[in-house]
């Protein structure tokens, strides 16, 4: 009843927008430590008609646009608190009524738990977010798993690399930092249950770094804020070819002014993978053969989070939280080579490879908040360790020992941001920010416990950004630029050979734009253009033998350039009275694109190599479709298809090793459709499709791939728990198949457990009242300011 309340409030106070003169504006806190109180309802009456009102944000915040001059009754409401009333006299064009503290009412302080039933997507200015709802979750244990249900996202099984719209090259974010931890690392280690919501940024502005063609995708894990100690438990298996267990545990102590929370998590399982790779040689038929693989890995994973919140008063407040993942996995890579010939003999290699990563975060932050509404000042400090030692022992058919290899990974990560945020009046808001940024990585390779090579690669990156925006009746804007200054040195020794050295020092300059129009509350226009770049990351550069088979070996190249990305993007979201409806359009060049090419090795006559290089230029343009519907009382859907141009155009080796220009149009398409069926109060059904068109490259082209899951969750123990049970890939349709030409005709396929059957406990206890507290802005990653801001 709530709800409709403050639903049938918000249309008051749009509806009558062209009517009213005046605005009310203040803030709403606890009375008991000060706090802000998001959400709060306030009402402006006039005897029993209620005239106008509004909701406040998530400082506590609130304004209450073009009221007539005259005598009002004022009210502000909020679940488990006593309403506070009293009287307003409109007699100026800006009225503060200032603070209002509300007073916890001891008859509301039985528990109240409010817990979304299903995944909701919102469309934003600058963003897609992806409110995380229990039928997303059991879709499996890790973030690789939700990920692969969301519109606009796929996830390689292979190799977990993940690409928005079809673009590999976005930048993967946590808590709104970039993490020290490959994609592959981050989306297996991220259990499902710890994430809250999943943020699309297709054209991030000036504010943002500008890292990653496709934009960003932000993880924001869940950090309770209800009063008082609650939490929450979940355990579940996957059954597949072999069975997987994964439990989590979530706490939240919020008293006085701090909160309290943490999050452990344990994922535990073997995963199996398999596949083949058809190679045919037309220059030397002798060498052409057919390789098989099995992979399995067993994988354990331990993953918590845990922070404070310290509200030092109304206008201070310090955070402090910390990640710490780790990761022990056991793999197995068998390797049989078959030559069609006969002539020569089959090869078999058994990989064994012992890996114990460490990821720690540590991120501390202050906020003050000036009297001013909305003016702001934010200090974020974030460290960032991911270790990751290998062993390794390579094997023949008859288990005698090869070769073993020792290869241990460094990683370090410091950033720095300070933001400065100022409405200059109600209308026109400023943001001014600093960003320092240290990368660093030390690469090792000792063969047979004897050194063999080393890299060692260091970024230093300092900048600055500015973004000032306006809102103007039904339009608004908003202009950024951001300046660069990028250095980078990397420095590589091989035994035997002369150390390479590779420096870069770029200075650049990244522009954005946004524009918005609003003709009416249910259709919205967003028109924007910004300038990325993509820099090499560690596996694209580094030349150590990633990994290696008897044919074939995968390393990086040292020399790659960064590559530059202009993109611009049309929106239309139209508000219906089943939901909202997002379509679009986007248009992207991109100079010395980054690709994987596959080419003669140069160390070995009998090997192919795997590594990176530049192409001259690829240029995409497409369309967008999205939609949260409520088309019935007991059925909701999710949708998302999207299908583009792409005109590529690159540099590769052919049949004799000579280098030979080629250009592909390729027009990609993907679709995904998520239904909920609500068949009584207690029991939810889950329908989820997904199907990906094939796509032509320069080097290798894929070919289609669809699936579709069924599942299904019951509420038990007073709905403070539930049993969820889903089925992934049905009919066992997924796998990854793949073909080229150049420099040999190559055909293949990768198999892995798509085909599983998910079943998830979970249980809520504590008490308190739910209640979102503030939360920092940069961890929201949101854009400032009302309307485009």
């Amino acid at each position: 009843m709530r709800i409709k309340v403050t639903f049938v409030l918000l249309l008051c106070a749009i509806s009558s927008l062209f009517a009213q003169t005046a605005t009310v504006n203040g803030k709403v806190l606890d009375k008991s430590n000060n706090s802000p109180i998001p959400f709060a309802t306030l009402v402006i009456k006039m005897g029993d008609k209620i005239i106008s009102g509004g909701i406040s944000d998530e400082k506590g915040e609130f304004s209450i646009d073009k009221i007539a001059f005259g005598n009002y009754e004022f009210e502000a409401q909020f679940i488990g608190y006593t309403s506070h009333s009293g009287k307003i006299d409109v007699n100026t064009k800006n009225l503060n009524v200032g603070t209002i503290y509300l007073s916890e009412d001891a008859m509301s302080l039985a528990e109240v738990e409010v817990v979304g039933e299903r995944t909701t997507i919102e469309q934003k200015i600058d963003r897609k977010v992806v409110n995380v709802g229990p039928d997303l979750i059991n879709a499996g244990p890790t973030a690789s798993d939700i990920l692969n249900n969301i519109p606009s996202v796929s996830v390689d099984p292979q190799n977990n690399s993940v690409t928005l719209r079809g673009n590999p090259n976005v930048q993967i974010f946590i808590d709104g930092k970039p993490s020290q931890m490959s994609a592959s690392q981050a989306l297996q280690q991220i259990p499902s249950t710890s994430i809250k919501q999943i943020e699309l940024i297709t054209n991030p502005s000036a504010k943002y770094n500008p890292e990653g063609m496709s934009g960003i995708i932000n993880i924001i894990l869940k950090k309770n804020s209800n009063l008082g100690f609650n939490g929450s438990i979940n355990a579940g298996t996957n059954f597949g070819v072999t069975p997987k267990a994964n439990a989590s545990l979530d706490l939240n102590y919020r008293v006085n002014k701090f909160n309290f929370y943490t999050t452990y998590s344990l994922n535990h399982g073997k995963w199996n993978n398999k596949g083949y790779l058809n190679t045919t040689d037309v220059v030397d038929a002798d060498n052409s053969n057919r390789s098989d693989f099995i992979i399995n890995n067993f994988n354990k994973n331990h993953f918590v989070k845990a922070g404070v919140d310290f509200y030092i008063n109304e206008k201070n407040t310090l955070s402090f939280f910390t990640n710490q993942n780790i990761n022990d996995s056991e793999g197995e890579f068998y390797n049989r080579i078959d030559y069609f010939s006969g002539i020569n003999p089959s090869i078999v290699q058994n990989n064994l490879a012992l890996v114990e990563s460490r990821n720690e975060v540590y991120n501390l932050g202050y906020k003050y908040e000036f009297e001013k509404p909305q003016k702001t000042f934010d200090v974020e400090i974030n460290y960032n360790r991911n270790d990751r030692p290998e062993d390794s022992v390579f094997l023949d058919g008859d288990n005698n020992l090869l070769q073993t290899n020792q290869i241990e990974t460094l990683g370090k990560n410091v950033i720095v941001n300070v933001d400065f945020v100022n409405p200059i009046n109600e209308k026109t808001k400023l943001e001014l920010g600093l960003e320092s940024r240290f990368d660093g990585t030390d690469n090792t390779f000792d063969r047979d416990f004897t050194y063999f090579s080393d890299f060692d690669y260091k970024r230093n990156i300092q900048s600055a950004y500015a973004n000032l925006g306006k809102q103007m009746e039904k339009w608004s804007y908003q202009i950024g630029m951001r300046l660069e200054s990028f250095q980078v040195e990397a420095n590589f020794r091989r035994i035997g050979e002369n150390a390479g050295q590779f420096k870069d020092d770029i200075f650049t300059a990244y522009p954005s734009a946004f524009l918005s129009y609003v003709p009416s509350e249910k259709n919205t226009f967003n028109l924007s253009y910004s300038r990325r770049v993509d820099r090499p990351n560690l596996g694209q550069v580094n030349p150590i033998r990633n990994w290696s088979s008897p044919t074939i070996d995968q390393e990086g190249n040292p020399n790659l350039e960064p590559q530059f990305t202009n993109s611009v993007e049309l929106n239309y979201t139209r508000v219906t009275k089943i939901g909202a409806i997002t379509s679009g359009v986007f248009f992207r060049y991109i100079n010395d694109p980054i690709n994987q090419v596959f080419i003669q090795s140069p160390y070995d006559p009998n090997k192919k190599l795997m590594t990176f290089d530049n192409f001259e230029s690829t240029t995409e343009y497409g369309i967008e479709a999205s939609g949260n519907l409520n088309l019935k009382k007991w059925w909701s859907v999710n949708y998302g298809a999207d299908v583009y141009f792409r005109n590529a155009t690159g540099v590769v080796e052919d049949v004799n090793q000579d280098l030979v220009e080629k250009t592909v149009l390729s027009v990609p398409f993907n679709a995904r459709m998520n239904h909920n069926f609500k068949v009584s109060k207690k029991v939810n059904i889950t329908w989820f499709s997904m199907y990906r068109a094939g796509i032509e490259d320069i080097q290798f082209s894929n070919k289609e791939m669809w699936r579709t899951d069924l599942g299904a969750r019951y509420t038990i123990l007073k709905d403070q728990g539930s049993i969820s049970v889903r089925v992934n890939d049905i009919f066992n349709t997924m796998r990854a198949r793949f073909y080229g030409e150049n420099p040999d005709i190559t055909t293949g396929q990768f198999r892995w457990e798509s085909r599983m059957v998910n079943v998830t406990f979970n249980y809520r206890f504590g008490s308190g009242k739910n209640r979102a507290l503030q939360r920092k802005q940069r961890d929201q990653n949101e854009t400032q300011g009302g309307g485009i801001f």
